[in-house]
């Protein structure tokens, strides 16, 4: 039997690639989408042959697992509910913009005895594993720092609108990374001290972020995470890491494989990525562990670890100085 899914809400940027890797996919049903903002969901799938469901609970009721791309503030409740109709849950990034939405996440999808995967799909890049690889066999010896970003163009719509996204540039980017991070090496932050700004577009919320992050074992990372790629810009952003070992270096370009396309009379270009598609990668581990009874390779409390780190980093704004996580 195939893993029956719906799409809760058109609003995030990414819902085109988890609907495409759904429809893709040999063991996935995809059932439909619900939105409450119903011209919003049309508008996304005209041409996709995805049925729309007016009534949240009518879709529920035919799935089994339910992928969450709302605001950033919305997973809370939309989790809470599919987690209590017994439904798996794939939920966007960053998995809560609160430590209280968090909580009741988490809690609601451990008693329902639920899959809650976050949507970390550069977990699954074929070169950040490569990069793990390395490092885990000594390559450069011991890590002592390491220089990553997530530089992007600005989203606009909900993501400028803290009450619907929990912030702005810096709770958008900072998880990516921190989760790798977390992941490459096997220990959490223990310190985060933050800086933002509004440089770019001189708006109430922050288009730039920098952290650092410091580590139990001495290691330290910088993280520049910031909406600072102007609209015109050849790509929606960039994933990139230096690591630097006491024995040598690891660079690491997560979206280099590209082809730029240059377009005559225009002072822009643009750029078409190719090789792993991640967000298929990350569908069909989320699908294999719901079907086969398996746990996911990013768990939730992976996500609220990765959120937590950016909650902490706006509280070191807050006060001017860095903060000590309790994680």
């Amino acid at each position: 039997m195939p893993l029956r899914v719906g799409l809760l809400t058109a609003a995030h940027l990414h819902v085109g690639g988890y609907a495409s890797a759904c429809k893709a996919h040999p063991d996935v049903e995809l059932i439909g989408m619900w939105d409450d903002e119903p011209i919003r969901a049309k508008a996304f799938l005209e041409g996709r042959n995805i049925p729309f469901y007016e009534s949240f609970d009518e879709l529920l009721a035919k799935v089994d697992a339910v992928v969450i791309t709302s605001e950033n503030m919305r997973h809370a409740e939309l989790a809470v509910l599919a987690a209590n109709a017994g439904k798996h849950i794939l939920c966007e990034k960053p998995l809560a913009a609160t430590e209280e939405h968090g909580q009741l996440i988490l809690e609601a999808a451990a008693k329902a005895g639920v899959k809650l995967m976050t949507a970390f799909p550069c977990r699954f890049s074929p070169a950040f594993q490569n990069l793990k690889r390395r490092v885990a066999t000594g390559e450069i010896g011991e890590i002592r720092g390491i220089c990553a970003t997530n530089r992007g163009r600005c989203p606009f719509g909900w993501f400028t609108e803290p009450e619907l996204s929990g912030g702005g540039a810096l709770i958008d980017h900072v998880v990516h990374v921190t989760d790798l991070l977390r992941d490459l090496l096997g220990e959490e932050p223990i310190r985060v001290q933050a800086q933002t700004g509004n440089n770019v577009y001189g708006q109430h919320w922050e288009d730039t972020a920098m952290l650092t992050l410091e580590f139990a074992s001495g290691v330290f990372a910088t993280l520049d995470s910031s909406w600072s790629r102007p609209q015109s810009f050849h790509t929606w952003g960039d994933v990139t890491m230096n690591v630097v070992g006491e024995k040598g270096v690891i660079e690491l370009d997560m979206f280099g494989q590209s082809i730029q396309r240059y377009h005559a009379g225009s002072i822009t270009h643009a750029s078409h990525g190719f090789g792993s598609d991640l967000d298929a990668l990350m569908v069909d581990d989320f699908v294999r562990a719901c079907l086969d009874d398996r746990p996911v390779t990013v768990t939730g409390i992976d996500g609220m670890q990765a959120a937590r780190v950016a909650i902490a980093g706006y509280e070191s704004v807050k006060v001017g100085q860095p903060v000590a996580l309790a994680i």
